[in-house]
């Protein structure tokens, strides 16, 4: 074997550890998945998943005609229910959230079960309209519900 082929161990290691590293830091900035609970019939759910996709999320749509039974097992109360629920990284997100507020529920990691905004306020992720209205995401867990964020259309405000 020529000289110029020969690669030590050290070398290899060095260069094996160096790639390990590199991928393990493009997982561990990468967006996590998005799993995406459905009616197959509805459009403003893929206008949501899009929004997603665009912000980075790997989204992943799992259509069916009855969500009742998954708001249940994921814990959403009735009253925060919207079109379609989402799974992230141990929360769940609720209706029309913009990507903004699911990047700081990832970021702060709060005791909660997740987001929702309720409903479908025009202007939301989804439900893009030329008169949006200004609307509220809430923290939602055991101990209730609180504001979190609020929006005009994809915009923070206040």
């Amino acid at each position: 074997m020529s000289k110029h082929c020969r690669t030590s161990r050290r070398s290899l290691l060095v260069a094996l550890g160096a790639s390990a590293a590199t991928l393990l830091t493009f997982r561990a900035n990468a967006a996590p998945a998005v799993l995406v609970h459905k009616d197959p019939n509805c459009g403003c759910c893929t206008g949501w998943a899009a929004h997603m996709r665009k912000a980075g999320f790997e989204v992943t749509i799992d259509e069916r005609s009855d969500l009742t039974a998954v708001r249940r097992r994921l814990g959403v109360p009735d009253e925060l229910a919207a079109c379609h629920t989402a799974e992230i990284d141990g929360y769940v997100v609720e209706g029309h959230v913009p990507a903004e507020a699911v990047q700081r529920l990832l970021r702060e990691r709060p005791a909660a079960t997740g987001l929702s905004v309720p409903g479908m306020p025009p202007g939301s992720p989804g439900m893009e309209s030329p008169t949006p209205e200004t609307y509220e995401v809430l923290l939602f867990g055991k101990s209730g519900k609180q504001p979190f964020m609020r929006f005009l259309e994809t915009k923070a405000i206040g």
